[in-house]
């Protein structure tokens, strides 16, 4: 391929990477490592394909940054691409979280299921109180997307160092928020085992606890690359994936709290 200086078309057409095969590997071993473990072996092999997982991360994005601040690759129609890229990854995170919910209404509404419950929550479960730290996590979260949304204003007027304060912000509530989950689970009356009711809000909650965590660190990544100048007003695809990603992330808590947590304890007798 001709130099970067020679580049003649605005398409992605980067030098051949490594990170696709080893992301690969690391899935396999993550695979066997993780049945492996839940057969009773060791946890060597599953601890082997996390880390290395976790190295294709640091690498993949490393080679990306570079890509980005090159003055060649990102390109505006590349930056385009990058953009409809992120908006499929979050309709197919829609979807996901859409199989969660139809389970959960299966169990809970009579007309969608004849194995529905005739009552929610079952006998004998002890809901959460709706309006102690579920609404207290909704405020945090709606606060978060409020201060992501002025690191974006921020950084399209090209301030940088106000960026990297409301990303601060940001990273600072989500971590409170993830915190106050944990707070939860810990406290929770119903086991992990304790039933449909028990599934289905674990996997819920616990999947988007887990997004919450992966929409942190992407925010901290955002935060290093605003302090250290890596961003332009005009040139920041990296930091608008974080933020959809993060706003895609409140808008699924407040579908969590309306169903999962209000109405789902409006049927507790206690």
């Amino acid at each position: 391929m001709a130099g970067d200086t020679a580049r003649k078309h605005p398409y992605h057409m980067v030098p051949p990477s490594q990170w696709p095969a080893v992301a690969t590997f690391s899935a396999v071993v993550i695979a066997v490592g993780a049945l492996w473990y839940m057969k009773g072996g060791p946890n060597d092999l599953l601890l082997l394909g996390i880390a290395t997982l976790l190295y294709t991360f640091c690498g993949w994005w490393h080679d990306i940054v570079v890509e980005s601040r090159n003055g060649v690759d990102h390109t505006d129609v590349v930056r385009r691409g990058l953009r409809m890229g992120m908006v499929m990854f979050i309709a197919s995170e829609v979807m996901f979280f859409f199989a969660f919910f139809w389970a959960y209404f299966n169990a809970t509404v009579p007309f969608l299921s004849a194995t529905a419950h005739a009552v929610w929550p079952p006998e004998g479960v002890v809901p959460l109180d709706t309006w102690d730290i579920p609404f207290i996590n909704t405020c945090i979260l709606l606060t978060s997307g409020a201060t992501v949304t002025f690191a974006h204003h921020a950084l399209r007027r090209g301030n940088q160092t106000w960026t990297a304060h409301w990303l601060l912000a940001t990273i600072a509530l989500g971590i409170t928020f993830s915190g106050f989950q944990a707070f939860e689970y810990i406290h929770a009356t119903f086991p992990f085992t304790g039933g449909i009711y028990s599934s289905t809000f674990y996997l819920a909650t616990g999947f988007h606890g887990f997004h919450v965590l992966v929409g942190t660190c992407f925010l901290i990544v955002c935060w290093l690359r605003a302090r250290a100048g890596h961003f332009t007003a005009k040139v920041h695809v990296g930091f608008e994936a974080a933020a959809w990603y993060w706003h895609f992330v409140d808008v699924v808590w407040l579908f969590l709290f309306a169903c999962v947590y209000w109405w789902g304890s409006l049927g507790y007798k206690g």
